[in-house]
């Protein structure tokens, strides 16, 4: 019998890749996508990402989405009270784990093992500890498509937000910079690829600038959301608004 888990999806790229491992092992079946969202902005939690679009995703690798609504100014222990809700109710009716996309960032990954382990449940990490470098060249290989919706002042400016994620925009990124975003350099959106029955189709909006204490007010100081080795300090994030096509 197959393990029931949930997956943990963001709607990027390394998401995208994590998911499209878990869905070609037979060791698991996925229940239903999870995804954390902003309720004041009624956007993807740190991406920035409409949930029309982030619902279109869902239609299109056909598994149910969940959305959990953290407030605006959400803090660890908001998400973490709805996080373990959302989770015990899943237990309840089977679920033995939960998925996630995360590469390296140990102290994340504990972190989450450890809510988790609250409520009963483990974790799955299918690229976890994978070269970031490898990755990426899965990516381009299986075909898939992103494109930057948000990056992070201290590594990245405006000109980075609304492209697609190509060899060329890796080529392009300074050296401190992980060709994957893991350190929080930039996000993504996953828009085609193999777990999609049909491409999502977008178009590139306006670009917002951000001050951090209005996108992560109570998570300035996380080293995750604002990384302490980048060149500068984190003073904001752009945004690409993506508007469904």
């Amino acid at each position: 019998m197959k393990e029931k888990i949930v997956f943990c999806w963001s709607g990027g790229k390394d998401s995208a890749l994590a998911l499209n491992r878990i869905r070609r092992d037979e060791r698991y079946e996925i229940v239903s996508l999870l995804t954390t969202c902003n309720e004041h902005f009624q956007r993807v939690s740190m991406h920035g990402v409409r949930l029309e679009l982030l619902e279109r995703q869902a239609e299109s690798i056909g598994l149910p989405l969940e959305k959990i609504f953290v407030s605006r100014r959400s803090s660890n222990e908001e998400y973490q009270q709805k996080m373990s809700a959302c989770l015990s109710a899943h237990k309840a009716r089977g679920v033995a784990g939960c998925a996630f996309g995360d590469i390296f960032l140990e102290d994340l990954k504990r972190w989450r093992e450890e809510n988790l382990a609250r409520v009963g449940l483990r974790g799955v990490f299918p690229i976890w500890k994978v070269d970031s470098r490898e990755l990426i060249r899965e990516f381009f290989a299986l075909g898939f498509g992103t494109v930057i919706c948000c990056v992070n002042d201290a590594w990245l400016d405006q000109s980075a937000v609304g492209r697609k994620i190509d060899e060329e925009f890796i080529r392009s990124l300074p050296a401190n910079v992980d060709p994957c975003g893991e350190n929080g350099e930039f996000h993504s959106f996953a828009f085609a690829g193999p777990i999609f029955k049909q491409p999502v189709k977008f178009k590139v909006g306006e670009k917002v600038y951000r001050p951090v204490e209005v996108t992560h007010p109570s998570d300035s100081n996380s080293s995750y959301v604002c990384p302490t080795d980048g060149p500068v300090k984190t003073k904001g994030f752009w945004f690409c608004d993506l508007l469904p096509a």
